[in-house]
């Protein structure tokens, strides 16, 4: 079997099937990668270790920081304790969630209600503002103008800052003294 006849039915495989963990299975939450086709794993109940990929995954399938993964424990581990079996995504956590067999450690807010939080938090912010404004306007009598305001530009910090100052006198200043100001300003 050529290698590309391979990643294609390994592809499949996992993004096919739906796949319930056994008794001796567990699901685990990939918190970091510990390089060799290892990474270190947390339980629901906040236990740790490593676990490995196995060789049919390898260059085929890429997890990161925060999938989910359904491991066959190692018995002679000292170190690995278990291997991925299955990689799960997202279409597989909502079903193993409507089955309820989703482990109640994992589970988190939806993503629909964070961002339902988040709005809010916003428009309160957003409302603060604005009362804000109403009475520094009331308080000075002027109106304030949103070209002047220059807070939600973007500010490159990879570039040095130059301030450079215009005195009145700069006629009477010599070349020297221009570059020591203009050095100053530089640190």
């Amino acid at each position: 079997m050529s290698q590309a006849t391979k990643r294609k039915h390994v592809v499949k495989e996992v993004l096919g099937e739906f796949v319930h963990p056994t008794q001796d299975q567990q699901i685990v939450k990939v918190i970091g990668s510990r390089g060799n086709n290892l990474h270190e794993a947390v339980t629901a109940l906040g236990k740790t270790f490593l676990v490995s990929m196995p060789t049919k995954f390898r260059k085929n399938i890429w997890i990161k920081r925060g999938d989910y993964v359904i491991v066959d424990p190692i018995e002679e581990g000292e170190k690995v304790k278990a291997e991925i079996s299955v990689i799960l995504y997202k279409d597989h956590i909502q079903h193993l969630q409507r089955m309820q067999l989703w482990p109640d450690g994992f589970v988190e807010q939806p993503a629909s209600q964070e961002k339902m939080d988040r709005q809010q938090g916003r428009r309160a912010g957003e409302e603060e503002e604005e009362e804000k404004d109403e009475e520094d306007d009331e308080g000075n009598g002027s109106s304030s103008d949103s070209e002047d305001d220059e807070s939600d530009l973007f500010v490159n910090t990879n570039r040095p800052n130059y301030h450079y100052s215009e005195s009145e006198d700069e006629e009477g200043e010599s070349e020297e003294d221009k570059e020591e100001a203009r050095t100053e300003a530089c640190s």
